[in-house]
């Protein structure tokens, strides 16, 4: 093992998981997912992902079944369900560093590479989430290298680990997102065929057949899945999984899904969106225009910023989320750009360039030390407006009082974080008949709500309680 190795796992380890347990679920995304991993625990169903103790179909769930599994070895914590993509951030800057070093890159130039990747805003802020994103991450990531790998001019020897290795990174990029999860590292290696078959002249079938051929080798894992699905919710579960909440989001036709956003929306991110380094993408992506004809080093990650990028902007759903299957690709343009201007100055500069070591030892510093400070003292204080900790107490104390407890018309957020919490289920209540029946059955019942208006009755409000402004109200007859 070469040294850089150790160094690279041990710092991205200490950047991943330092205090990845310290706060709360924060946000829609950490109580949903969470809580329907609980629930796939307590009910011991691993084939059906449940919220509201309904089936929750938006995607594949091998992030549930990894969270799931965390959950039963080492508890109920905020800790165990955000395991699954801290690893897959970590395995993705690992598989990164030695691909890039299999290319055939300088080690300094892939070691930096790496840090940037990791110390990237918006991946490091994902991977130290609960949520299926860093796995969809790692997936694409794995797929496309071994796919370059494969594809490179310069490769020598067998082609045969590359393709396995392609293979895996499909098999978790469609299980984590289906078929986002297909389309993602698809419409990179397409247009990255089309463009080099134009370039050469010549179209290789074999080029375009035999990524075919392993993807379709990859999809087995996901149709096994599909067929238990379709024994339990036949053809409308099945459809419900790959049409709605995949096709239907792309198109347009699922707005009620959430997350519809302009064409624009991802353009108007730019700005923020590879951040701290978004000014070495932009400049490196702007240099190396002109040579990508000549390089299909940097025509191939070029594409696939391009691709993914026009990709997800053609789509109606969209979360800033989302770009994070960009960043391996972006970090390459960024890491090259500075490699380049560490040259320029090289030749140019020689009397500076011998500062370049502390200089970039120093950005480094500064940056693992702000991230490590945020994530042992800033991000637990979002607790305070962002926990939901405070009202699934109230709950949990009005129960310890020997009094009945339900929701009614919870949404996802504290539907997920009560499950994942109480690590039980309390009656959801749909209707307002439901709910005064409830109410009425016995003195004491208590309901929790977001909201009291457009109840036909008035109820009488005995304590109001906020999550990030949204109200939650305890109500009783």
């Amino acid at each position: 093992m070469t040294r850089p190795v150790p160094l690279l796992l041990l710092l991205v380890g200490l950047l991943f998981f330092f205090a990845l347990g310290r706060h709360e679920l924060q946000g829609s995304t950490e109580a949903r997912v969470a809580g329907i991993a609980m629930a796939m625990h307590l009910d011991n169903d691993w084939v059906v992902p449940r919220l509201f103790r309904e089936p929750f179909l938006e995607k594949p769930p091998l992030s549930l079944w990894l969270d799931a599994g965390a959950i039963r070895l080492f508890g109920g914590t905020t800790w165990a369900v955000r395991l699954a993509s801290a690893f897959a951030g970590l395995f993705s800057v690992m598989l990164f560093y030695g691909m890039l070093r299999q290319f055939g890159r300088p080690k300094n130039l892939a070691f930096g590479a790496a840090l940037i990747l990791a110390t990237m805003a918006s991946f490091w802020g994902n991977v130290r989430g609960v949520g299926e994103d860093a796995l969809l991450t790692l997936g694409v990531t794995t797929a496309l290298l071994a796919f370059y790998q494969v594809m490179r001019p310069e490769r020598q020897g067998s082609s045969t680990w590359a393709w396995a290795l392609f293979t895996v990174g499909m098999v978790i990029a469609t299980l984590s997102k289906g078929v986002l999860g297909l389309a993602m590292p698809g419409i990179v290696i397409f247009v990255y065929l089309a463009v080099t078959s134009v370039m050469d002249k010549r179209l290789r079938i074999v080029d375009w057949i035999k990524p075919g051929l392993f993807t379709l080798l990859a999809l087995v894992p996901l149709m096994i899945w599909l067929g238990f699905l379709f024994q339990r919710g036949g053809m409308q579960a099945v459809g419900e999984v790959l049409w709605t909440n995949s096709v239907g989001r792309f198109s347009g036709s699922f707005v009620e899904a959430g997350h519809y956003e302009p064409f624009y929306y991802y353009i108007a991110k730019l700005p923020q969106a590879f951040l701290p380094w978004n000014i070495l993408v932009y400049l490196g992506l702007w240099h190396f225009r002109k040579s990508l004809m000549r390089n299909r080093y940097r025509l191939f990650f070029s594409v696939w910023l391009v691709a993914q990028f026009t990709l997800l902007t053609l789509a109606s759903s969209k979360r800033t989320v989302y770009l994070m299957s960009l960043t391996p690709a972006a970090t390459v343009l960024a890491a090259e750009y500075a490699y380049v201007l560490l040259q320029w100055l090289k030749d140019r500069k020689p009397g500076l360039y011998r500062y370049h070591r502390p200089v970039i030892t120093g950005v480094f510093t500064v940056l693992f030390a702000s991230y490590l400070g945020a994530a042992f003292w800033f991000i637990p204080k979002a607790d305070k407006r962002e926990s939901f900790v405070p009202v699934i107490s109230q709950l949990q104390a009005l129960q310890a009082e020997g009094r009945e407890v339900a929701m009614f018309q919870p949404n996802e957020r504290i539907s997920g974080a009560g499950v994942f919490y109480m690590q039980a289920y309390v009656p959801i209540l749909q209707t307002e008949p439901e709910l005064r029946a409830f109410l009425t059955a016995k003195p004491g019942n208590v309901v929790l709500t977001d909201h009291t208006k457009g109840l036909d009755e008035k109820v009488t409000v005995i304590k109001e309680m906020a999550i990030s402004r949204q109200p939650y109200y305890f109500i009783e007859q």
